[in-house]
Parts: structure tokens; sequence; C-alpha cells
């Protein structure tokens, strides 16, 4: 039991809406919740958060997630294309490049000789 008499008052939850307006139900000690929201303000719309009810994520959040991450690895690739170990990875690729396309090159010409000896 606590000093303030109004703390130990039960609150019920039986009262029906007839009791209510009566004035006979018990009043609950938390501040009411204004009914009315401000003239000019528009109604808070529900949270998104990506999923249905059943737990699914819409196609909205789902294409958000891809494009962020699209745009993150576009982003650093750009970044990393700028530094000098990027650059330096960017001319090993190159070179490899050049290298498989002159061996395939030379497996062709082996292929069209070894042809041309057969005949």
């Amino acid at each position: 039991m606590s000093d303030d008499p109004a703390a130990d008052e039960v609150v019920s939850t039986d009262a029906t809406p007839a009791d209510i307006v009566a004035g006979e139900a018990a009043e609950p000690s938390a501040p009411a919740v204004p009914a009315a929201v401000s003239p000019g303000l528009p109604p808070v719309p529900p949270l998104d958060t990506g999923y249905t009810a059943a737990g699914v994520p819409t196609f909205d959040s789902v294409r958000e997630k891809i494009e962020t991450r699209y745009g993150t690895a576009i982003g650093a690739s750009e970044l990393a294309s700028e530094t000098p170990q990027g650059r330096s990875v960017e001319e090993q690729y190159e070179a490899r490049q050049r290298a498989a396309a002159e061996r395939l090159e030379q497996i062709k010409k082996s292929m069209h000789a070894d042809e041309a000896d057969q005949s």
C-alpha cells in the first residue's frame, strides 16, 4: 500500500460504454491521448517495414536493396580504380587479356598449319 489513496484504486476493465458515459467506471491514471490530429497536419501513415503481414518482402523493398547494392558496387569500383593499386590491377588484367588473345591466335595458326600438312 502506498501513501496515495488514488494509487491503490483498482481500475475496472469490465466497464461498458454506458458506465463510462455515466461516470461510474474508474478513470485510468494514464493521461488521455488526444483523439483529434492538429488541423493542417496530414495523418501519419503506418510505418513501412518492407515486409507484408505474412513476412514476405515487398517488391519495392527488394528493388531498393538491389539498387543500393548496385550503387555501392559501382562507387567502390570507381574509387578502387583511382588508387595506384587499382590501376595496377587493371593493367595486369589488360596484359593477361592481350596474352590470352595472342595465345589463341597462335593455337589457331598451328591448327591451320596441321590441316595444310595433312592435305
